[in-house]
């Protein structure tokens, strides 16, 4: 497929909605008029500030990396000394409400929350005359704003809810929510884009825009996440038993047509093929010192590695604390399964000629296409791909007493294009699960699996007795351990406006 790329354009100030913060770092107030009364004038300006809601995506892949997949059995990462904040993740550390990581994660959802609040509030037909766009326009924003709130009820459980903008000192009034009250902003938001967004985009420069299927495809996972066993009382997971709602939604993607399964698995994180038929929605990268490439291939290789290799401005991970795809992954795939040898590099050389005995991800890493420098990765990052929503459907039916033939033809599926051509049969919801942490390795599925299940505290401490040789990992994990501490500068805003969550 020839290779067409979408910039997203990088707003400056309000511009993008960009909200400015008062002491209290809640980001909810403009810092300039621009965005409150000069720059939405029509419909030029309102796809540019579209445009600056979707940059806002640019984190993402870093956040579900770092809280997702350092957060699980895939990657053992305990640190000599302990001191990074992705160490303190996978060790389960206490003290997390102090990391810089908890404060800009929260700080980077709230931003785009506001910015996508901040369209919503001016869009009007004054401006955007032309209904079907306006409402393409909404539609979008409110995919977009679903997104960013469904991260933060799976990082964070309660979370104050805005769905409009509001000054600093009404958002002093505003406390947190319950995850429930959360999902019925999420929930509404993706309605409204299925009802209103195209299943598909006819112009190459709408590539990487919000679709009807995106937004059935992420509800769906809402659903199921809602669905999951409730572990902890403030988490995502409430036990809603939605598993129908979200078979529906999963129908009518397959049943659609418009997507299938790449037949190379290696071909799916190809630089010249991205936009393939397996992405229901990715988010757009593009290199060449633009600003807007992507950063978060270096979070998974080693700094030596990329010196060896001549990555610019190298960048990776510390040399006291490498980010490790663990044993335990690694022997769990079959020796003719490609997946393992395709997504994670095993042992480099460094400067030096010293064999080093590692192993890291590296599926979205092509040292033939290197940027100008460890920002400029131009690779796109799926967010749901059609694989994804096949193993969704099998867990929905297996939750919901569906069909095991059509379960077992699901994961057999999966499994034959990784080279594996011995069916299983009866196949049950733990392999399903594990079938999952094998094909989505490195993208960020696996702590939210494992939350949504229910399993996560068996699973981690099982692998923790096993993995964790250097006795780094706490094995104190409990239903606290579902969701993560509430940023200390976020308590500190207001005396009583937030409470911290259990176990921080």
């Amino acid at each position: 497929m020839k290779k067409i790329k979408k910039l997203y354009i990088v707003l400056i100030g309000l511009a993008a909605g960009v909200m400015a913060s008062c002491e209290s770092k809640l980001d909810q107030s403009p810092i300039s008029s621009l965005g409150s009364s000069g720059f939405y004038q029509n419909e030029a300006d309102f796809l540019k500030a579209l445009s600056g809601a979707y940059e806002g995506l640019g984190a993402y892949p870093i956040n579900h990396f770092e809280l997702s997949e350092v957060r699980s059995d895939n990657i053992y990462s305990p640190g000599t000394a302990g001191v990074r904040d992705y160490n303190l993740i996978n060790n389960f550390s206490t003290n997390l409400a102090t990391a810089g990581i908890m404060n800009s994660t929260w700080n980077d959802l709230y931003n785009n929350v506001m910015r996508t609040n901040t369209i919503l509030d001016k869009l009007s037909a004054d401006v955007v005359p032309d209904e079907s766009m306006r409402t393409r326009i909404e539609g979008e924003s409110k995919f977009l704003r679903a997104l960013y709130y469904f991260d933060l009820v799976r990082f964070f459980g309660r979370v104050p809810v805005f769905d409009r903008p509001v000054t600093p000192l009404e958002a002093l009034e505003i406390s947190q929510s319950p995850a429930s009250e959360v999902y019925e902003l999420i929930i509404s938001d993706l309605q409204f884009a299925i009802s209103n967004l195209p299943e598909e985009y006819s112009s190459a420069g709408d590539l990487g825009r919000a679709t009807s299927h995106a937004a059935r495809g992420l509800l769906a996972r809402v659903y199921m996440t809602r669905s999951g066993t409730q572990l902890h009382p403030g988490g995502p997971a409430l036990g809603t038993n939605e598993w129908s709602e979200a078979l529906t939604l999963l129908d009518q993607i397959i049943n659609s047509g418009q997507f299938d399964l790449v037949d190379n698995y290696a071909d799916i994180f190809a630089y010249d093929n991205e936009n393939n038929e397996e992405i229901v929605f990715d988010i757009q990268f593009l290199s060449g010192g633009l600003g807007v490439g992507g950063e978060y291939v270096q979070y998974h290789y080693p700094e030596a590695f990329a010196r060896s290799n001549g990555i610019p401005f190298a960048g990776g991970t510390f040399p006291d604390a490498p980010k490790t795809v663990s044993a335990d992954l690694m022997a769990s795939y079959q020796s003719a399964d490609v997946r393992d040898d395709f997504s994670v590099w095993v042992n480099y050389q460094d400067n030096n000629g010293n064999t080093v005995q590692d192993r890291f991800i590296k599926k979205y890493l092509d040292l033939s296409n290197l940027g100008v420098d460890r920002f400029d990765f131009e690779l796109n990052f799926p967010v749901i791909r059609y694989a994804d929503i096949l193993l969704m459907k099998a867990e929905a039916l297996s939750k919901s007493g569906g069909s095991q033939l059509e379960i077992d033809a699901i994961v057999n599926q999966i499994r034959q294009r990784a080279g594996l051509t011995l069916p299983l049969v009866n196949v049950s919801y733990e392999q399903i699960m594990e079938e999952r942490r094998r094909e989505f390795i490195g993208e960020g599925l696996r702590w939210h699996d494992l939350v949504r299940s229910g399993m996560a505290i068996d699973v981690m401490l099982d692998w923790i007795a096993t993995e964790d040789s250097g006795n780094k990992i706490s094995t104190d994990i409990t239903a606290d351990d579902m969701i993560y501490a509430v940023p200390i500068n976020q308590l500190d805003v207001k005396e009583g406006l937030y409470t911290q969550n259990p176990g921080y």
